[in-house]
């Protein structure tokens, strides 16, 4: 993950040069087929591989009860609440929750 790029991306860099030869040797029709199975094994891969990757999510609210029961019910995931938390500009009192999900939850996190 060094160069920003997601791993079916990477494959579909290599692998798009060995098609290309491939495709002058033996002609384009079956080229086409190869790309298009080299998408969607690069769309498969990315998918697969984004569920695996965690991340610790901060949430800053003045509502924790509504936030904690939301997130409790859609992601089925625990939370851990730091309370007596004050904002910087307007010293208000907030609650902080932390919670692990994965990546491919975020979507779902949102709409909770």
């Amino acid at each position: 993950q060094r160069t920003g790029k997601s791993i079916g991306t990477i494959n579909i860099a290599f692998n798009s040069l060995i098609i290309i030869s491939a495709a002058i040797m033996y002609g384009w029709p079956y080229a086409f087929y190869s790309v298009l199975s080299l998408i969607v094994n690069a769309r498969i891969m990315d998918m697969t591989y984004t569920r695996q990757q965690k991340m610790q999510v901060m949430i800053i609210t003045n509502r924790p009860n509504t936030v904690i029961d939301s997130v409790q019910n859609h992601l089925r995931r625990g939370i851990t609440i730091v309370h007596n938390a004050e904002g910087a500009y307007r010293h208000d009192a907030k609650t902080i929750l932390f919670t692990v999900i994965s990546r491919y939850e975020m979507g779902e996190l949102e709409e909770a």
